[in-house]
């Protein structure tokens, strides 16, 4: 069932996306050659104290999980595509960092993911990342009250496919509000049209991802959590939590 977020409500949730904003910029301005992933989560984690806030991420065991996930923050490098759990490992010169980071105030819970590269970027990285980027800004404009879910789906999946990369098969935006994870789901690859009609009050979380070479393969690591490229590209993934309002789509994730 979706809920219906009221204006206030919306503006509530703003106050949580504020605060995942913030983690994200502290996260970016941190991470450097010789940074540790762990020392990444420390950061996030101040920003949620120093906000009186908590985390969805921290504990959250979903069906396919062997554990709780054991961080405020998903740092996945390089071929990691999302939920890499941060460990001792330290940041090199042109690694591709994607941050997952969630947070819950008042109720209300906020989801936003960005990828940088650290140091020197390649080319071929900027590519991708301004690519999952085109697309979340594709897919939030498809967000207005009248369209479809699958016309968000369908804007989404055509700037990827257009630059030839590959979409990991079955993971996708969500709905958010008193949950992390709620109805409906956002798929990042659909046909337009489709699918259930956007209203105002709905309340989502975008996040194309995005693999460099090609293929829609992936696999979960050993620690059951990271999913890991098949053919060993670097992946990239970008995200928002968005409110469909008459006035059209508000970003609640932005700085």
């Amino acid at each position: 069932m979706v809920e219906l977020k009221t204006d206030t409500s919306i503006d509530e949730m703003r106050e949580a996306g504020r605060v995942v904003a913030q983690a994200l910029a502290a996260v970016r301005e941190k991470a450097a050659a010789g940074v540790s992933l762990l020392e990444l989560d420390s950061v996030a984690h101040g920003v949620l104290r120093a906000a009186d806030a908590s985390s969805p991420f921290l504990g959250y065991r979903p069906s396919f999980a062997p554990t709780p996930f054991p961080a405020v923050l998903c740092a996945s490098v390089n071929d990691a595509i999302v939920h890499g759990i941060p460990d001792g490992y330290r940041l090199r010169d042109g690694d591709l960092l994607s941050a997952d980071f969630g947070a819950q105030l008042g109720g209300w819970a906020g989801d936003s993911a960005i990828s940088f590269t650290v140091g020197t970027a390649r080319p071929e990285d900027v590519r991708l990342i301004e690519t999952a980027e085109r697309a979340l800004a594709a897919g939030i404009a498809a967000a207005v009250v009248g369209n479809r879910i699958g016309d968000i789906a369908h804007a989404i999946g055509k700037v990827c496919r257009a630059e030839g990369y590959g979409i990991p098969d079955g993971f996708g935006g969500h709905g958010i509000g008193r949950k992390m994870h709620e109805d409906p789901p956002v798929p990042n690859e659909g046909r337009a049209g489709r699918g259930m009609r956007l209203k105002h009050g709905m309340v989502i979380a975008i996040e194309p991802m995005v693999i460099a070479g090609g293929m829609d393969d992936y696999y979960a690591a050993p620690d059951g959590w990271t999913l890991r490229t098949s053919d060993g590209t670097r992946a990239a993934h970008a995200e928002h939590t968005v409110a469909i309002t008459d006035a059209g789509p508000r970003i609640l994730t932005a700085l």
